[in-house]
């Protein structure tokens, strides 16, 4: 296909509808390459271990490749946001228009004959859980990226013990460094939640309740927009006042809804009227619906997971993240800290 086609993808028997034009296969590629450029990232003569997905998240293997990498294995599998059959065609579609499809390996599961030759494996949804016979065949120099902050880890995506057993390092990607910025979409991620809850964010009373970094990011986007905010740490610690919502980001635990039954019953009786904004933080949804009160959005994300995802305002903070998550790897594997301070997070 010519690279300024604007017609639908359609390949391998599937067509697709046509996405938003920020969406559109050559403005990934673009980006990819301009993260790619300003990071430095240099994955020559590496291998990747990584996803094969549906949307903007094709572009994890497409960075990767484009960064040198001497061969990527994306596995490909059914999820809710699509078919293994259109991961794959997807992904087909746009290392061709990208010129890495050589590059790249489509498979349906972990090429486990391969894995003593991987350098790289990402903490991507298709390879989760990273468990101990992944990690116990790779190399004695691999090194698992997390793909986000070291604080936001989740205990059952990667078997953190055999990563220690082995001296395997597991590294997060420091959202915040100037290279990756991606904090600085949190603010417009959550405006976008309310606006789809219906919530107009100007003048609005919001309540931000929130226990983790993620707070200045979405007091600043909230305040920006002209929302009348007030903070709490917890849903305990909220003062009662008229709100339109309360937006929740609080830090998931492995065992239990970090809005639990006592907490909805206490939010019914300080904000009656408010509508619980999920943005990050698990809850017990029918104790909310017990207590009178309505949640947004509809469907509950997984456990430990954000409800909204960053590509509902547009590729871009996907791609800085994917690629820095690369990044992040690379320096580790390079030695690089010194060069690339503050950029990689080691467990």
């Amino acid at each position: 296909m010519q690279a300024n086609d604007n017609r639908a993808p359609s390949v391998m028997g599937f067509h697709f509808p046509t996405p938003r034009p920020g969406f559109r296969p050559e403005r990934l590629i673009g980006l990819a390459r301009e993260r790619i450029a300003e990071m430095r990232l240099d994955l020559r003569g590496r291998t990747i271990l990584t996803e094969a997905a549906t949307g903007v998240y094709v572009v994890t293997p497409i960075i990767a490749a484009l960064a040198g990498a001497h061969r990527v294995f994306a596995v490909a599998r059914d999820s809710r946001h699509g078919s293994t059959s259109e991961a794959v065609a997807w992904l087909h579609d746009v290392a061709e228009r990208a010129g890495v499809a050589d590059t790249i390996s489509i498979v349906d599961a972990v090429p486990h004959a391969f894995l003593d030759q991987v350098d790289i494996v990402t903490n991507s949804g298709h390879l989760r859980p990273i468990n101990d016979a992944i990690i116990d065949a790779l190399p004695p120099h691999a090194v698992v990226a997390l793909m986000f902050e070291a604080w936001e880890r989740r205990s059952g995506d990667i078997d953190y013990a055999a990563c220690e057993r082995r001296s395997l390092p597991v590294v997060g990607v420091n959202e915040r460094h100037e290279t990756i910025d991606v904090f600085s979409y949190l603010g417009p991620l959550a405006i976008r939640l309310l606006h789809d809850a219906g919530i107009p964010v100007y003048r609005s009373r919001i309540a931000l309740v929130c226990d983790n970094e993620f707070n200045t990011s979405l007091l600043t986007g909230l305040i920006g927009q002209g929302a009348h905010v007030t903070q709490a740490r917890s849903v305990r610690d909220l003062p009662p006042k008229p709100y339109e919502a309360v937006l929740l980001a609080l830090r998931p635990a492995d065992n239990h809804a970090r809005l639990d039954e006592e907490d909805a019953r206490r939010l019914a009786a300080v904000a009656p009227c408010a509508i619980v904004a999920q943005f990050w933080g698990d809850v017990d949804r029918e104790a909310v619906a017990a207590a009178g009160l309505q949640i947004w959005p509809p469907t509950a994300p997984a456990a430990g997971h954000m409800a909204i995802l960053l590509s509902e305002i547009g590729p871009d903070p996907v791609v800085r993240l994917q690629a820095g998550g690369l990044k992040a790897a690379q320096v580790v594997l390079d030695d690089a800290e010194r060069e690339e301070p503050g950029l990689a997070q080691i467990l």
